[in-house]
């Protein structure tokens, strides 16, 4: 698969809600939360329409989303006023961080990462080190290499994981997971596919 881009991401959300945007938070980030990991300032990566960043503001925490396509950004600080939610977000690119001129003591990517080439997903953990202080926490889900090959995003090894934080952060866990979507199982039903999620921690 090959790397999406700004202008890809943008037209997928003018084309309406794409299959990742769940109308709600993914709910392996959503226990997260509920389990008290995710303090600070918090960074939510490739934030879509926001439902993740809006479920940690409804809950009291601090928390900027941004991702490329403006018309995402658009509908989730739409979300945010129309839910009396005090969630920031901004148009920005994950691997040029450095523009944001913020630290914050937590990271989220819900399904960034798995869009990005080899090449791509070292840039990206590097650029993560402008916003992530050492001491920091990045939450990581990604889709699987146990997930089936056929179309939709890049299939992560655990391996993948450990080369692209290599030397920059620590894997803390990294555990089987789902990921949620709005695709259509055989059964009719939404379907989960097979993911990672991983917690590191700068180094």
């Amino acid at each position: 698969m090959s790397e999406p881009t700004r202008h890809d991401f943008e037209a997928a959300y003018q084309a309406g809600d794409p299959p990742w945007e769940i109308g709600g938070p993914q709910p392996e980030i959503a226990a997260l939360a509920a389990a008290g990991e995710l303090r600070g300032e918090i960074l939510d990566v490739g934030c879509g329409t926001g439902e993740n960043a809006l479920h940690l503001a409804g809950l009291g925490l601090r928390v900027l989303g941004i991702d490329a396509a403006p018309t995402a950004i658009a509908r989730a600080e739409e979300k945010a006023r129309a839910r009396g939610l005090a969630a920031s977000f901004r148009v920005a690119d994950a691997l040029d961080l450095a523009r944001l001129r913020r630290r914050f003591e937590t990271a989220i990517d819900s399904g960034f990462f798995h869009t990005l080439d080899r090449a791509g997903r070292r840039a990206y953990a590097q650029s993560l080190t402008e916003v992530l202080s050492p001491g920091s926490t990045l939450h990581l889900l990604c889709c699987s290499d146990e997930e089936p090959p056929g179309p939709g995003p890049n299939r992560i090894t655990d391996y993948d994981v450990r080369e692209a934080f290599r030397s920059i952060f620590a894997v803390s866990r990294i555990r089987p997971a789902r990921l949620a979507t709005r695709l259509e199982g055989a059964d009719g039903l939404p379907r989960e596919l097979k993911a990672w999620l991983a917690t590191l921690t700068r180094v």
